[in-house]
């Protein structure tokens, strides 16, 4: 296996070693400087950037208060990009989000129809409550997601790279919602759980938040910087027997074939689909390269398989009345899988 490794290794240029050494350092510096305005939240942080330099979409899931949306607003600061917040509520329209057509007066003194672009243009979209939306709402947003375009009247419009649309839910609140589909869960690579702070982060984030204005972040990075980034992330070498991991990973969450476990057969109705797989590898890739790291390792594919795997399974009723999480399951599947 050494052999297979080194191998795979050796595939990247000197020129990407000193890329991924850049990228490492810059990640360095982006955790410190929201660390400026973010308390807490590291594990966020990380996930969020992984999502990023991945070229991936997030889900983000806490109760109010939790500060997601000071830290993709400071996020989209620290690397100059153009960031946008839409609130989902149950009267918000596709065009709301994708913009119009509005007759407007010309310099000649003629009238014609011009386009005034939504807030999806945007590098980074905050979907906040996507859940407040109806369906034909939601699937405006999830078009752009998946097509990286918007289609307004017959006419397509490119949304500029880089772009990243990251969604919230309130987990508290369910009255009166539309839960997005399975099939429209599976499109973000990653469900981002924020949790409370601890006792000393929460008096931290009183005496930050109670004071003067919050600090300027500086700029760490241009958008064409980023999406060089992301294509560095793709070329991070990955052994064969990481893939061969990954695969049989997401394989054993599916309790209708012979590989799942027989513990997991009564606690799951549906698994995760091949896109899981994609997203596990993507995953792994961009968080070595954060780490500094010339290839795939297992841990990257073990870090982040909750974030991956949680909302691609649905548990059943069994598992709901034992009080047993979709993250439950991913965690006890990662301990088990053989490396």
């Amino acid at each position: 296996m050494s052999q297979a490794i080194n191998s795979e290794v050796e595939k990247l240029s000197d020129d990407d070693v000193q890329a991924i050494d850049r990228l490492r350092d810059a990640y360095q510096r982006l955790r410190n400087e929201l660390g400026r305005v973010i308390v807490g939240q590291a594990t966020t942080i990380e996930q969020l950037s992984i999502c990023l330099f991945a070229r991936r979409h997030a889900l983000l899931m806490g109760v109010p208060g939790l500060a997601k949306t000071l830290l993709v607003s400071k996020l989209a600061e620290t690397l100059s990009l153009k960031f946008h917040r839409i609130q989902f509520t149950p009267d918000l329209m596709p065009m709301d989000i994708t913009g119009t057509d509005i007759l407007q007066d010309t310099a000649d003194g003629r009238r014609e129809f011009q386009f005034v672009k939504g807030p999806i243009f945007a590098n980074i979209v905050l979907a906040d409550e996507i859940n407040r939306a109806p369906p034909k709402t939601q699937a405006a947003l999830l078009e752009a997601m998946q097509e990286q375009n918007v289609t307004v009247l017959g006419k397509e419009f490119h949304l500029e790279a880089p772009f990243m649309v990251l969604a919230t839910q309130n987990p508290v609140e369910q009255e009166g919602t539309y839960p997005l589909p399975e099939a429209q869960l599976d499109r973000f690579m990653s469900l981002i759980e924020l949790d409370y702070p601890s006792e000393e982060e929460e008096i931290q984030i009183a005496r930050t938040t109670t004071g003067g204005d919050l600090p300027t972040l500086d700029s760490l990075m241009s958008a064409e910087e980023i999406i060089s980034h992301q294509a560095l992330v793709r070329r991070v070498p990955v052994p064969d027997h990481i893939y061969t991991y990954a695969a049989q990973l997401v394989r054993r969450t599916r309790p209708q074939g012979t590989t799942a476990p027989d513990w997991l057969t009564p606690l799951v109705g549906w698994g995760a689909g091949p896109r899981a797989v994609q997203n596990l590898i993507l995953g792994a890739k961009s968080r070595a390269a954060l780490e500094g790291s010339y290839m795939v390792r297992l841990e990257d594919i073990q870090y982040v398989a909750p974030a991956v795997l949680t909302h691609r399974l649905i548990t059943t009723f069994a598992a709901q009345a034992e009080r047993v999480s979709a993250k439950d399951i991913v965690k006890r599947l990662v301990e088990e899988t053989p490396a």
